[in-house]
């Protein structure tokens, strides 16, 4: 672990490779699991704000879901997270005609309804955020319905950082971006 300002960043994501594999993983991500994605409070009312946008690209069990239990929920714990059909998929997922999982969100970004592109945890993953009273801690989620993604990223050789490049740089910024990137040179 090292500190780069407000962070503490699990050394994980500069050692380890990552590039996604949606044609071995099938977006199994956004299907799988037990929990929505975390949403930061501020893409809450950005949720809101765009749903009526959104909604011409999400499939019927998404809408249900989302009329059901709203835009979002909030967690026991106090945490919102995308709300989830029947347990399962995110209410925000559609499939294409290979039956991969795709963001809904990010495919009205794509069509130019929105300029919003999806949450931003969906966006870093596989690096999660915590957020605490004096930090945040950056750490690397293994998972293993990631083995594709792992061994893909070993292939190319591209770290876990440097895949979600442009979903670091959304969060904390060109500069801690940039800093990163020296003490990964340390790395070599």
């Amino acid at each position: 672990m090292f500190q780069l300002g407000k962070t503490i960043v699990s050394e994980d994501i500069i050692e380890k490779d990552f590039v996604c594999n949606l044609s071995a993983c099938k977006g199994a991500c956004c299907i799988d699991g037990d929990a929505g994605a975390p949403l930061d409070p501020e893409e809450v009312s950005i949720l809101k704000e765009i749903y009526p946008k959104v909604k011409p690209f999400l499939r019927q069990e998404g809408l249900d879901a989302i009329e059901a239990q709203g835009t979002h929920i909030t967690t026991e714990f106090g945490d919102f997270e995308t709300p989830l059909i029947n347990g399962a998929d995110c209410a925000y997922v559609i499939f294409d005609d290979k039956k991969t999982a795709l963001c809904g969100i990010e495919e009205a970004y794509n069509q130019g309804a929105i300029s919003w592109k999806k949450p931003v945890s969906c966006h870093l993953y596989p690096i999660r955020i915590k957020s605490y009273t004096e930090f945040s801690a950056v750490n690397y989620d293994r998972w293993d319905i990631c083995s594709d993604a792992c061994t893909l990223g070993k292939e190319l050789q591209v770290p876990v950082y440097k895949f979600v490049k442009e979903a670091l740089i959304r969060k904390f910024g060109e500069d801690w971006y940039a800093e990163l990137e020296k003490v990964a040179q340390t790395f070599d």
